[in-house]
């Protein structure tokens, strides 16, 4: 089965529409995911973005007048090559993909001072957690992206809209968000990031915390208005440590 016909997961469809944000397979998923749509609309509009910023108007290039030339004792240029409308469009196509591309790995390769920083940097890098949704992740999303082995998770801290394995110091964690009451909270679950105590996250309009739980930890980010000590509870209170 083709890649464009079969049924992809969340993963699978938005590493496809990272390469390439044109791309038209995986009807079938991204009909039934509204995550993945609004990834696929971001993809879009940035695609378009793009190739607007590299329409750049070239003015008619005026040559200037020359002398005459003693032509027996020149070169023929009749071999010269130029770019053709094609490779141009290649050119900018692999400029549109690199950006496309660094949209999405921008924080690899990056060092962090802090787990806070991080914390933050990842949540900056992920525009499309916090889309305002009523549409609960089903069951099989939130069992794929908060395996068995690593923690028991119920819906008890809130509706989860959002659902998907992301990357912090170098560990495959779940990103989660629920809907406070001023916009969506992101949860990062940590099982091997052990802290000693509490820590404050303090971005330009977000704020958190990273809480220990166990041998692990939980950050909790939202937006600056939102009153976190509501959720914290119900949050800690729904997961439980798988190891």
């Amino acid at each position: 089965m083709s890649r464009t016909s079969e049924m992809m997961n969340c993963k699978e469809y938005i590493e496809a529409l990272t390469v390439d944000p044109t791309f038209e397979g995986g009807a079938g998923h991204v009909e039934a995911c509204a995550e993945c749509q609004a990834y696929r609309t971001q993809m879009l509009t940035l695609n378009d973005e793009i190739a607007s910023a590299l329409e750049i108007a070239v003015p008619v290039l005026q040559m200037p007048q020359l002398p005459d030339l003693d032509t027996q004792n020149v070169a023929s240029l009749s071999d010269r090559r130029v770019l053709s409308k094609p490779v141009w469009f290649a050119l900018a196509a692999s400029v549109m993909l690199a950006v496309a591309i660094g949209v999405r790995l921008s924080e690899f390769g990056v060092t962090y001072g802090t787990l806070e920083e991080q914390i933050l940097a990842h949540v900056d890098h992920e525009p499309t957690a916090f889309l305002v949704s009523n549409t609960r992740v089903s069951n099989s999303h939130l069992a794929s992206a908060v395996p068995a082995d690593i923690a028991v998770l119920n819906h008890d801290a809130g509706i989860i809209t959002y659902a998907r394995n992301c990357v912090i110091n170098g560990n495959e964690v779940p990103h989660l968000v629920i809907q406070g009451e001023f916009g969506p909270i992101t949860i990062l679950l940590m099982p091997e990031e052990s802290i000693a105590e509490a820590k404050l996250l303090e971005g330009d309009n977000i704020r958190g915390v990273i809480l220990p739980v166990g041998s692990g930890s939980i950050a909790i980010v939202g937006s600056r208005e939102e009153q976190l000590d509501r959720v914290r509870r119900n949050i800690l209170d729904s997961v439980m440590w798988s190891t």
